[in-house]
């Protein structure tokens, strides 16, 4: 089978674990206790008013109406109305897609940018000192957890020496600026140092060693001997002959990576008080939003799925060894 088949193939399987998913979300949300006048209940909503307003979301038809509506909404984009303001769930989401993906883009590319070239390291120097440490600082980073290092980053660069801002994506009061300008400003780029930074330490340990270990099997191949013979530099061997072949397996954990990344937003953007979709959810779950907080899920849980399907066709071009036959696939 080739791989266009497979493709094919994989899209149809990709279609129905989104269906599967999106009915398990549906029904989940349905069956948790709440709704819309719930967030009023404490202000005296009387009984006729909260009806009003299960009624006007829907909710007081048979479950598998709501589920058959929903998804032919659904299936046109349309992802419900917030239960707080009433606001298009969609609408709200893309703008919250967009901040995190400015935040926890921007620290996994730092992350990976750091791994690539340190893990070379650490394999090109095995069995010395420098590879003890490295590894031993890597572990470190990857086993604390991220509102830990969030925190003692807000300790020190914060409160101690005043160099960063604690909190949000841009000083209140600030130049009215374009909302594309508003990513590319230094003052952007000033909130988002600390939470990137938190990011790219949490991430960093898992595509590091595993470029160091890739590398390992690298430098021991035959090739590697003849371009030693031929006087290369060992910068250049490193660099263009051993880790460009080595970089095949961090695709593969970029797509867990980019699955796991929202998880961890809602961790860092709740520390930095940072606008995006996991500090949404939160809220929305809180608040018993739940057409906001079921598209959060669904943006998450999509990136996971997505990624992985990404990662699949990309291998072929990355490895041309891989053949997809009928069983395998």
């Amino acid at each position: 089978m080739g791989l266009r088949e497979f493709a094919i193939r994989r899209i149809i399987h990709l279609v129905f674990v989104f269906w599967l998913f999106m009915s398990i979300l549906f029904f989940l949300f349905r069956l948790l206790p709440g709704d819309p006048s719930t967030t009023f209940a404490m202000s005296g909503l009387s009984p006729e008013a909260r009806q009003e307003i299960i009624e006007s979301f829907g909710l007081d038809r048979p479950l598998y109406v709501q589920y058959i509506d929903y998804m032919l909404q659904f299936v046109q984009g349309n992802m419900g109305r917030s239960y707080i303001g009433s606001d298009p769930v969609s609408v709200i989401l893309v703008e919250k897609a967009i901040h995190t993906f400015a935040l926890m883009g921007t620290g996994i590319t730092i992350a990976y940018i750091f791994a690539f070239f340190f893990g070379s390291l650490l394999g090109w120097k095995r069995g010395s000192r420098f590879e003890r440490f490295g590894i031993v600082g890597t572990l470190m980073a990857r086993s604390s957890p991220q509102f830990w290092t969030g925190i003692i980053l807000l300790m020190i660069f914060v409160f101690w020496l005043g160099w960063f801002p604690s909190a949000g994506m841009g000083t209140v009061g600030g130049a009215n600026e374009s909302y594309f300008n508003r990513f590319v400003s230094l003052d952007f780029l000033h909130h988002l140092f600390l939470p990137a930074l938190t990011v790219a330490i949490f991430y960093m340990a898992t595509p590091t060693l595993l470029m160091r270990s890739s590398l390992l099997e690298i430098l021991n191949e035959d090739y590697i001997d003849m371009k030693h013979a031929q006087g290369l530099s060992p910068m250049r061997i490193l660099f263009y002959h051993g880790s460009r072949n080595a970089i095949l397996p961090l695709v593969t954990i970029a797509a867990v990576i980019t699955g796991r990344m929202f998880g961890g937003a809602v961790v860092v953007e709740t520390v930095f008080n940072w606008p995006g979709m996991g500090r949404a959810m939160v809220n929305a779950v809180n608040q018993n939003d739940f057409p906001l907080a079921m598209g959060a899920f669904f943006v998450m849980g999509s990136i996971t799925i997505i990624a992985n399907f990404v990662a699949d066709i990309l291998y072929v071009y990355l490895d041309p060894r891989i053949e997809y036959d009928s069983e395998g696939s």
